[in-house]
């Protein structure tokens, strides 16, 4: 018993730890500039895009190449510019983070 309760708390530290790195990623990268977790800024939030990809096929990749090479007309007018400082690897890792987010 105590054994589980162990391991399950030690399973939700890593997982909470994994989200913060992630925000971290996303702050170092620069995308908090135009998003934050959970109200739009002048792109929208990232709880609202992993809400509205969720379950999509496909989703994980076309995302990450917005990431990278950027985007319109998805959320309105503001385009979202590349991001040459992001490798594919950081994308998909914010990506896979934001697709979480709900």
């Amino acid at each position: 018993m105590k054994r589980t309760l162990l391991l399950g708390l030690f399973l939700a530290a890593g997982v909470s730890n994994m989200a913060l790195a992630n925000a971290d990623l996303a702050k170092a990268k620069n995308c908090m500039a135009c998003h934050s977790v959970n109200n739009k800024v002048l792109g929208p939030a990232f709880k609202d895009i992993g809400a509205k990809y969720a379950g999509q096929k496909g989703a994980e990749d076309k995302l990450v190449q917005k990431v990278m090479k950027g985007g319109s007309g998805v959320w309105g007018t503001v385009p979202m510019p590349a991001n040459g400082q992001v490798s594919e690897a950081e994308a998909r890792t914010l990506v896979k983070w934001i697709l979480t987010l709900k």
